[in-house]
């Protein structure tokens, strides 16, 4: 679609020139229009007091609905600790082959693993589960590339370890999709 676009949606605060910088990143790598929106929704409804943690699914679902523009691939931006029902946490979750996805920095903080704050390897880690779960959104699955921003994502080494950026497999599929 020619006016496709991204719209990194904020939930929560986020340095104006963080998500500037994040907005550029996912440009560069989708070669798409990406557009921010600031969102104050009380997230009160979506937390589990049992957990102690929001649910991804159900942030999905809302952002599904308030941003629901057939052209716009959506990813709410978040700083707080989220989980879907079948694993302990995530850190981003999307629709397949959708428009709608979330993102958390609480898991790609340093000081959760008792190492000293690094607030450049925390935009990295950020951008590239971004672009991992824009991914998804537009159909391309978990890659076995090790170096490919498409690998699952379960420990924070995982995040370390690959690069921001698709393999081949996965460009060629992108421009397939796009």
């Amino acid at each position: 679609m020619l006016d496709q676009h991204i719209l990194l949606i904020s939930f929560g605060q986020f340095d104006k020139n963080f998500l500037e910088q994040t907005a550029a990143v996912v440009k560069a790598s989708f070669g798409l229009p990406v557009n921010i929106s600031i969102n104050y929704e009380d997230l009160t409804k979506y937390y589990d007091p049992m957990r102690r943690q929001y649910d991804a699914d159900k942030l999905i679902k809302y952002i599904q609905f308030e941003y629901r523009r057939t052209d716009a691939k959506a990813i709410g931006l978040f700083r707080v600790d989220l989980f879907i029902p079948i694993l302990t946490y995530v850190i981003g979750q999307a629709v397949f082959k959708g428009s709608a996805g979330v993102v958390s920095l609480f898991r790609l903080k340093n000081e959760l693993y008792g190492l000293p704050k690094d607030e450049q390897l925390l935009f990295e880690r950020f951008y590239k589960e971004i672009i991992h779960e824009l991914g998804h959104t537009f159909g391309l699955s978990h890659c076995v590339n090790p170096a490919c921003v498409m690998r699952p994502s379960i420990y924070i080494e995982d995040v370390d370890q690959k690069e921001a950026r698709f393999c081949m497999k996965c460009t060629g599929e992108l421009e397939k999709e796009k």
